[in-house]
């Protein structure tokens, strides 16, 4: 196209237009169409916005954009709900096993499981089967440990190994949770 840009210059915008609809009608795989019903419900209605975007704004870097972010919201929203902390208590110890992706979204589904009021005397958090993904989960650990160990709590934290809780160890500076 370089070499032949002379050439090039003289075909009509409408002609070069024309190309670009049926090549975009030729190649368009019709049958996604009908895969929307089959497909999730969350992915398909991200298709849907990002195509509605693009086509309103003119702009597919927007309907990427719009399309990316959506995808990554719903992906959370559906993150936070595989955290589960499982509770076992007795007169002595309250044991609590976290299991899942602690981040933003559902750091808050961790502060609430324990029990503050608790009149144990000592709270075990086994995170060998969480994973710490950023810094608000960490503050919402550290938040945890000192609340208790506020009220005379002894706490005792299992399962922190630095290559699944990297962002853990890096947190040099974090007296309750160095390593």
């Amino acid at each position: 196209m370089v070499l032949l840009h002379s050439y090039v210059a003289r075909v009509p915008m409408a002609a070069l237009v024309a190309i670009m609809i049926m090549v975009s009608v030729s190649t368009f795989a019709w049958g996604s169409l009908r895969d929307l019903m089959r497909h999730p419900k969350l992915s398909s209605l991200v298709m849907i916005v990002t195509v509605l975007v693009t086509v309103t704004t003119h702009d597919l870097a927007a309907g990427v954009a719009i399309g990316v972010l959506l995808s990554g919201v719903f992906f959370a929203w559906r993150a936070m709900g595989m955290l589960r902390v499982e509770t076992n208590r007795t007169e002595e110890t309250d044991s609590y096993l976290v299991k899942g992706q602690v981040f933003f979204a559902s750091a808050d589904m961790l502060y609430e499981a324990i029990d503050f009021q608790t009149q144990a005397r000592t709270v075990e958090i086994n995170l060998a089967d969480a994973t710490f993904w950023d810094i608000t989960s960490v503050d919402i650990l550290e938040k945890t440990i000192a609340k208790l160990q506020g009220r005379s709590i002894e706490v005792r934290v299992e399962g922190l190994h630095s290559r699944r809780h990297g962002l853990i160890a890096e947190q040099s500076d974090a007296p309750l949770l160095s390593m």
